[in-house]
């Protein structure tokens, strides 16, 4: 057996933000992928996956025999087909803010649940919430707190255009010039970074009144603002907010950036040659940057490791 591909995804604009109800935009990226496999192997890779499943299908059972399942779950197969050795082949890498988690649930949910909803009916408001929470359940056993977003993502293959927690809706993006000076780009950490100790420290942050106005006044108008110039194509504009909403993650979110990391952050704001921000929520895994001239931000991180996700 071998279960569909379910890709990779990154929150290009969002993180920490959507949690207070900013704008997010999030874009497949089909780079990297998994699928249920079910072959016998036992490397250890396979080996591991196999026993979070294992974690995995008790979690969704109990929910289930305790009525707080917001799925019907096929739950005798899938438990029959993680004893018979099933994991998931990725070459998503874990802690890397890409999603490696929302491919799994994506997956599970597209393979187990009974009377899913599908890619191919028409998607209305309510159901992409539905799917939204149930896939926050699924995927909040891995990160005690989910949006739901990543595994979202992930069975739709679509960009998602998220306008408050209650109004999400399946958005195109702008076409990429073949000859675009400009790009997004991934820069690898080297390191993974764990999700659940870095929302915790947000959301002590958030105890805090000055932290609470900073987010309202400045982090979330960025982050909107950047959404609206992406997607309607105003690059000058773009910058200019990606360039704010850099400065304010520097000053304010320092502990969801290593440390290593912090020359290099101010760096791209001071020459304008790049400007980075948080690639899902941070503390490691790859840092999404934003440059108009691609070779230039290259020159000025020789030495770190870059991946292209999208053109200008």
């Amino acid at each position: 057996m071998k279960g569909p591909l379910f890709y990779s995804k990154i929150l290009l604009f969002g993180e920490y933000g959507i949690i207070k109800d900013s704008k997010g935009l999030s874009i497949p990226y089909n780079f990297y992928k998994g699928a249920l496999k079910l072959d016998g192997n036992t490397s250890e890779e396979a080996l591991n996956s196999n026993k979070n499943l294992a974690s995995l299908a008790n979690h969704l059972q109990q929910l289930q025999e305790n009525k707080r399942s917001l799925a019907q779950f096929d739950i005798e197969s899938l438990q029959s087909d993680v004893a018979n050795g099933m994991y998931f082949d990725s070459s998503i890498p874990q802690g890397y803010g890409v999603g490696s988690s929302g491919a799994l649930v994506a997956s599970i949910y597209d393979k187990y649940v009974q009377d899913k909803i599908t890619v191919l009916e028409n998607l209305t408001r309510e159901k992409l919430l539905q799917l939204k929470e149930i896939f926050a359940q699924m995927e909040s056993f891995f990160h005690g707190k989910s949006s739901g977003l990543d595994p979202l993502n992930s069975y739709l293959s679509l960009p998602i255009l998220i306008n408050s927690k209650d109004n999400i809706e399946p958005t195109g993006l702008p076409s990429q010039p073949t000859e675009g000076k400009g790009a997004v780009f991934l820069l690898d950490s080297g390191m993974t970074g764990e999700t659940a100790p870095m929302v915790n420290i947000f959301m002590e942050k958030m105890k805090q009144e000055g932290f609470r106005n900073m987010l309202k006044e400045q982090f979330v108008k960025h982050t909107d603002a950047c959404v609206e110039d992406f997607l309607k194509g105003n690059i000058s504009s773009l910058f200019g907010n990606v360039k704010q909403l850099s400065k304010v993650v520097l000053n304010n979110f320092k502990p969801m950036i290593p440390e290593q990391f912090h020359k290099l952050w101010k760096h791209g704001i001071e020459t304008n040659d790049y400007y980075l921000k948080l690639c899902g929520s941070g503390g490691g895994g790859y840092i999404l940057g934003f440059t108009e001239n691609y070779k230039k931000a290259q020159e000025s991180l020789k030495g770190y490791k870059l991946e292209v996700v999208y053109n200008f």
